[in-house]
């Protein structure tokens, strides 16, 4: 039995492992396209010789070795979050173990989570101080979010200079052939690639690794086949170049130069990040066993055979790659290795959407329209106005650029940028998460923090020649993050401190002083406690409101995905004839909030879980009192199926009610039955609740499903705020451009929250708002 597990396991890891070519290293493996290129034109132009080739491919072995293969394969790996990777799954572990979290809207119930016990439990002594120190001062934490931020708007970055890059370097071997294409054709044939590339991004990776794998795969093969008979064929000796002392006479040949160059070497490990950012499509078993027998010999051995063609060759550095192909083998080679930089795109800009999706989570980035690709897969997404925005710049600085080497600056400088803030969070996550000796942490830092800190300075210095490009993008992203999170904080903590008075409420008796009429209100607000402002200029306007009522809150909590059973957070916000109750949507940072069509239906079955519960329970709710805003639970779909608190029966049409005609006018069902009939595709089930034969249920009980079920036949209507946010006319200057500008730009061209949430916009009531903060 034992064996049979461990086969299922292995043969399932080596799909994984076959699929991850196709999504993780198509940008790592064709970096051998450009690497020696990008090294030696510019300051080594004068140190182009035998001895200086073997120290550039000593550094490049070493830098392959020490990167990609010990930091990320060996360490980086296991610092998963429940199976997901990246800089935000280092940074979602440190908010939920040391608390560095500035999501305004997090509850003490949020670290119930089973997703959020993930990793050890207990605090060592050693780090207490440390975290304690951090977690005091808010300016810290901030910076913190920041540099996540910051690295998050390097690798936006990556995804509009990794197609540029990849593509041009593939089709610039139709310049080596006999009938030699002009620049212009050249580049011409660059774009026409990347329109098609940006064009196919909405079928998914689902379909991509499947067919891209094959590949990969075969390009990895091919190299490893050039570089071996180029080894044998030109150069055998280049082997000794595996010793460090090489890299140390390259230093003291080239000197300052050679330092400067790095930022060329640096281009060998771009695309090694994709390893631990793809980490939540595949596992980390299947990455490691796709590196270390496949992706790492095949690059070595590649890269070892250009240095051995160019220490004989050394005119032919402009064009290394191409030059070393024998002629028999060029033009399979050309086309393997246009596909695989088109391959090597693809995983950068599925990663590129993936990042906006998860600064989105954390309230820095403004709504955006995500679709779920994949049925089967979860968590592979395409968000269309990042495509073609992507596109855009991509086009932009190819056209703009049209040289490799300078792309390859701006590239470089991206790539270790991501690198070396990985590093820093890695750190603090051995300390914090996983427990582990501050000295430990330190040599980690120092070890690899040496390393990428060393090719950081050397790619800082090719600024004006193209590395400005990152860092301008990353700006643009970064004010973009900066005001929306400002903005939305803001408008979050105005409703904090304009909250409904209980005590005013209470007052009102359970009539709230106004008409109640049939139905189920869901108010909308991003308030997790208490009663939103927006209710009670809803009753000022208009006295009336449903008979129940149903303060909805859709959060995000720094887990990566929340089972569907914890999910529902239900409470109850007054006393019980007052019918007023609060739901809590949970979402993880990579939850995709995608509408079937049941979550109303799921509603009506969780509250009357909740009141059957809370009824059972009499620890649940002691007095009255208690349950005015009190203790929420937990209440689980999978309960709720099994559960007989209600019988629920499928109905096949629209019809009318026949019990509860007179609550709903033949006119609304016309209106509903056309939205249904014009949104197929969000088609709602159509189910009538009925309350079982139970003869030992509590009346006080009975009555309360009873006139839940009566307001569900009755109808659903979601309440929103219109808001307007608009800075205060004593804000300073700044303020008003940040808020009365540039928070209200996005807010109008952003997706609106009713169409973010999939609210059905015929039931929908929106309160207009005015934010003065």
């Amino acid at each position: 039995m034992f064996l049979q597990l461990s086969w299922v396991n292995l043969s399932r890891n080596l799909v994984l492992a076959y699929q991850s070519f196709g999504v993780v290293y198509g940008d790592l493996s064709t970096s051998p396209l450009y690497v020696y290129k990008s090294t030696f034109i510019g300051k080594l132009q004068n140190h182009q010789n035998e001895e200086a080739i073997f120290g550039a491919f000593s550094l490049i072995f070493w830098t392959l070795t020490l990167v990609p293969l010990l930091k990320y394969v060996f360490i980086l790996l296991s610092a998963d979050d429940n199976g997901e990777g990246g800089t935000f799954a280092l940074y979602s572990l440190l908010c939920r173990h040391a608390r560095f979290s500035l999501l305004p809207n997090q509850q003490a119930a949020d670290e119930e989570l089973s997703a959020y016990k993930y990793g050890p439990s207990t605090q060592a002594v050693g780090s207490s101080s440390l975290k304690r120190f951090l977690e005091k001062h808010k300016r810290l934490r901030t910076a913190l979010l920041l540099v996540v931020l910051f690295g998050a708007c390097m690798v936006i970055g990556d995804g509009v200079l990794t197609p540029a890059i990849s593509v041009l370097s593939s089709v610039s071997g139709l310049q080596v052939t006999e009938d030699k294409l002009t620049d212009g054709e050249v580049l011409l044939l660059a774009c026409v690639i990347l329109v098609g590339l940006f064009a196919l991004q909405h079928f998914g990776t689902h379909r991509v690794a499947f067919i891209f794998a094959p590949v990969v795969i075969i390009w990895l093969l091919s190299i490893f086949c050039i570089g071996l008979y180029n080894t044998i064929h030109w150069n055998p000796k280049i082997v000794r170049a595996f010793s460090p002392y090489f890299i140390i006479k390259f230093f003291k040949e080239t000197g300052k130069e050679g330092w400067i160059s790095l930022g060329g070497i640096l281009l060998s490990i771009t695309g090694t990040e994709a390893m631990f950012a793809d980490l939540g499509h595949f596992t980390a078993f299947s990455i490691r066993l796709a590196f270390a027998f496949v992706v790492y010999p095949c690059l070595v051995v590649q890269y070892m055979g250009q240095a051995a063609f160019l220490s004989k060759n050394i005119p032919s550095i402009r064009s290394s790659f191409y030059d070393s192909i024998p002629d028999t083998v060029f033009w399979p080679v050309f086309i393997i290795a246009t596909l695989a930089a088109i391959v090597g795109s693809q995983a950068v800009i599925t990663a590129t959407f993936s990042i906006i999706k998860q600064c989105h989570a954390l309230g820095c980035f403004p709504r955006v329209k995500v679709v779920h690709t994949s049925r089967h897969i979860y968590g592979q997404i395409y968000i269309p106005e990042i495509n073609w925005i992507l596109m855009i710049l991509t086009l932009a600085i190819t056209i703009g650029f049209r040289d490799t080497t300078l792309i390859g600056n701006a590239y470089g400088l991206a790539c270790v940028t991501v690198m070396f803030i990985t590093t820093c969070l890695m750190t603090l996550v051995i300390v914090f998460v996983w427990q582990k000796s501050v000295l430990i942490a330190a040599l980690f830092l120092l070890v690899f923090g040496f390393i990428e800190g060393v090719y950081l300075t050397a790619a800082f210095m090719k600024v004006p020649q193209g590395g400005w490009v990152p860092i301008v993008l990353s700006c643009i992203f970064m004010g973009i993050m900066y005001v929306w999170h400002y903005g939305t904080c803001k408008k979050y903590n105005f409703d904090l401190h304009n909250k409904v008075s209980l005590k005013w409420l209470l007052g009102l008796g359970p009539s709230l002083g106004i008409v109640r009429v049939p139905g189920i209100g869901l108010i909308y607000s991003e308030l997790a406690t208490g009663v939103p402002a927006i209710f009670s200029h809803f009753v000022t306007n208009l006295p009336a409101f449903h008979n129940v009522l149903v303060f909805v809150c859709v959060k995000s909590v720094p887990v990566p995905y929340v089972s569907p059973e914890e999910r529902f957070l239900i409470g109850r916000v007054c006393p019980r004839p007052y019918r007023m109750y609060r739901c809590i949507v949970r979402y993880g940072y990579k939850d995709i909030q995608r509408d079937d069509g049941d979550f109303e239906n799921l509603l009506v079955q969780s509250i009357a879980e909740f009141i059957q519960m809370e009824a059972e329970e009499p620890q649940f709710s002691t007095s009255e009192s208690s349950s005015i805003d009190g203790r929420m639970a937990v209440i689980s779909t999978r309960t709720i199926q099994s559960s007989s608190t209600l019988m629920i029966t499928e109905q096949e049409g629209v019809g009318v009610s026949n019990s509860f005609q007179s609550s709903k006018s033949l006119g609304l069902h016309s209106l509903l039955s056309a939205y249904d009939d014009e949104n197929p595709l969000i088609r709602r089930r159509q189910v009538r609740f009925q309350l079982p034969q139970n003869p030992g249920m509590d009346p006080s009980v009975r009555e309360e499903l009873v006139d839940l079920v009566q307001a569900k036949e009755a109808g659903v209507a979601y309440i929103m705020g219109h808001s307007y946010v608009k800075a205060r006319r004593s804000s300073s200057f700044l303020k008003k451009l940040v808020i009365d500008m540039g928070y209200s730009f996005l807010r109008k061209n952003c997706r609106g929250p009713a169409v973010a949430l999939n609210i059905p916009h015929i039931s929908l009531i929106e309160v207009g708002m005015i934010y003065y903060v």
